[in-house]
């Protein structure tokens, strides 16, 4: 079952806007309906912040850029969009519907039930807010009242199958299968090119032990979509339980191919394989396993089975522990501990095992209603039994998902360098965002004259011989007069950039020497001397770093491995804080360094004040997004990436892919 967002393309232009101002808004919505319709979401977002800044009352140009940022999977921002639609217009429809659609997609069944109803009331006749309605009544296992919503769609479109699977399933859960089995085959009946109706009921025949007619499904959904992988894994349940385990196990090699991450499918192929002698490949498969689902506690316990067949004693006994490390009552594992302990002539250790092992077992008869329990209590029971595809795998991700190996990192830091076409003020990423003022940098820049020079977090774009270049007549200048503090500074971008990094902090010292009141020499020594701990860790082991990679917890992680000090750069920004207190830029570097010597409060804190100084700093609410992530606060972190997102950063909407719940 899926929500869709609603998208409503508008025929109409804007009817409250003066004369005076029509061509402007008309030019700035028209563009914006194109990158929707295009699907140039962040296209379609600086277009809309243009709208909505000049004209605040527009609630269309609110929910177009709601929609844009839901196709991003900023359900936060998309939220608020809708939301400001909504108080713009409080009769608006679509706003309220696709609110539904977003509040249901973070969870917040209770508003978004709300919103549908509102829609119901608005246009009785919209079925598509049944449908979603229904949906989340399902969600919340009100299964009788989501039968009466499908009931009420299908009343109004009796064409759609998803509604008669979604009322199948819903009628499942009230363990009516009949009334279950009746709109499965009404759904094939209106669509009998819809595989997921197939495979639906063929999950049910399954279900019923009618393996001939849950094969034929399969089948079915196969030949209509050779690459639904749920077809495939249930075909392979079928064929293990009706004693097929080479057709099994070719099924869910297929369900790899398709999807190399899926734990859930690694570990049945392995049961599988080692039912059949396959000791090695088992092996293999759990493996896989222990790399996706790393706290999996029967991956431990069997594979200890296959290990003790294939002779790694060792191997077998670390397992049994590893497993009883994750379930400390797990009596089953304790007394094959035991047993190995006894065969490698280990008695005081089996002893020892064996009576834990009774212990536990003695402990779950006095209390036999725990059934959670018992399932590791009992010895007697087999855990080579099959997962069914909707299971989970402990310590891993939702089986049946891929595992995002992309590296997310926070943005770097700011200094002064040299760009082709130069810059006086860091670059703004949206056009309409308030640029950054700041008088003294102004000042400055003027008094440096030098056309190339930028104040950036981008790498240069000039060629190794453009650098040397300006580096030599830099020299010159300084060969003639050493005190040029304006050569210097000048000198130390040309060093750094060259990979220079004692000379570059060196003449930057200098130029303190000579004017120690001047902010930007701080920051620059501060950049150079931090990218200098960089390099060196680069060739040695990595240092921290704030970044979201194919952690098995799926979040942000800080490596642990070695940890520089970036102690002298952050007394610079200390020195430069104090004395030019309002330039955002130095509160944001200051907290990147924060981040990576593992003061996540202080960053958070620095990261703050330059959005304080700078509302629109898109850099800054991207890095405390992810500061905000790593602490746990994923909701407010993601509320940074969305605010990230709409001011330009286009690298927010990979880590809220990560972070949306799924439909």
């Amino acid at each position: 079952m899926r929500l869709s967002l609603f998208v409503v393309v508008f025929c109409t232009i804007f009817s409250s806007i003066g004369l005076h101002a029509q061509i402007n808004k008309d030019y700035f919505y028209y563009m914006g309906r194109n990158f929707l319709e295009t699907s140039q979401y962040e296209d379609a977002i600086r277009m809309l912040n243009m709208l909505v800044k000049s004209y605040p009352d527009a609630h269309e140009a609110y929910y177009m850029r709601g929609i844009a940022k839901y196709n991003l999977a900023d359900m936060f921002g998309a939220e608020q969009d809708f939301s400001m639609a909504v108080e713009k217009n409080p009769v608006y429809t679509m706003a309220y519907y696709n609110r539904g659609i977003t509040r249901f997609r973070m969870g917040d069944y209770d508003d978004a039930l709300k919103d549908f109803g509102e829609v119901i009331a608005l246009r009785p006749d919209f079925e598509g807010a049944f449908f979603s309605r229904g949906i989340t009544y399902f969600q919340m296992k009100r299964y009788e009242d989501a039968v009466k919503d499908f009931d009420e769609f299908i009343k109004r479109d009796e064409k759609m199958a998803d509604a008669y699977i979604n009322r199948g399933t819903s009628y499942l859960f009230l363990k009516d299968t009949v009334r279950a089995l009746e709109n499965f085959d009404k759904a094939i009946r209106t669509n009998m090119l819809d595989h997921k109706a197939y495979n639906r009921r063929g999950a049910l025949y399954i279900q019923m032990e009618e393996y001939d007619n849950a094969i034929a499904d399969f089948n079915r959904a196969i030949e209509l979509d050779s690459t639904y992988s749920h077809a495939y894994f249930n075909r392979a349940i079928v064929y293990a339980n009706t004693q097929h385990p080479l057709e099994a196990i070719e099924d869910f090699s297929h369900v790899l191919e398709l999807e190399p991450n899926n734990a859930l499918t690694y570990f049945n192929r392995a049961i599988l394989r080692s039912q059949i002698g396959d000791y090695n490949n088992a092996m293999a498969d759990y493996d896989k396993v222990s790399r996706y689902a790393p706290g999996n506690v029967l991956l431990y316990y069997n594979r200890a089975g296959v290990r003790r067949r294939l002779g790694d004693l060792d191997g077998a006994e670390q397992d049994y522990s590893k497993a009883i490390e994750l379930y400390p009552d797990f009596a089953s594992a304790y007394i094959n501990r035991a047993r190995l302990r006894a065969f490698r002539g280990d008695r005081s250790g089996a002893r020892a095992d064996q009576t834990i092992a009774d212990m536990k077992i003695a402990e779950y008869r006095s209390r036999h209603d725990d059934s959670t329990f018992s399932i590791y209590a009992d010895t007697s029971r087999s855990f080579s039994q099959l997962f069914a595809f909707n299971s989970k795998l402990t310590g891993g991700k939702d089986v049946g998902g891929a595992e995002d190996t992309t590296r997310i990192s926070m943005l770097p830091q700011f200094r002064f360098s040299f760009l082709s076409n130069g810059a006086a003020q860091p670059d703004v990423t949206v056009v309409g965002t308030r640029p950054y003022y700041c008088d003294e940098l102004d000042k400055f820049v003027k008094s440096m004259g030098v056309q190339y020079m930028a104040l950036t977090n981008k790498d240069t774009d000039m060629s190794p011989d453009e650098v040397m270049m300006i580096d030599k007549q830099v020299s010159d200048r300084l060969s003639a007069d050493r005190s040029d503090v304006k050569a210097l500074f000048e000198k130390g971008i040309t060093q750094g950039l060259i990979k220079q990094y004692t000379n570059s902090v060196n003449t930057y010292t200098d130029a303190i020497d000579k004017d120690p009141s001047n902010p930007f020499l701080y920051l620059n020594r501060a950049a150079i001397r931090s990218e200098m701990i960089d390099f060196v860790s680069s060739i040695s082991l990595p240092p921290q770093r704030l970044s979201v990679d194919n952690d098995p917890s799926g979040l942000a992680n800080v490596n642990p491995q070695r940890t520089y000090s970036y102690d002298e750069a952050i007394t610079d920004l200390n020195k430069a804080a104090k004395l030019l207190p309002d330039f955002a830029y130095i509160y944001y570097n200051r907290a990147n360094l924060q981040v990576v010597s593992g003061r996540l409060d202080e960053a958070y804190a620095d990261y703050s004040k330059a959005i304080e100084l700078y509302p629109d700093f898109a850099e800054a609410y991207y890095n405390r997004g992810l500061v905000l992530i790593y602490m746990k606060d994923v909701q407010k972190g993601n509320l940074d990436m969305s605010k990230a997102g709409e001011l330009g950063i286009n690298e927010a909407y990979t880590v809220l892919r990560r972070y949306t719940p799924e439909d």
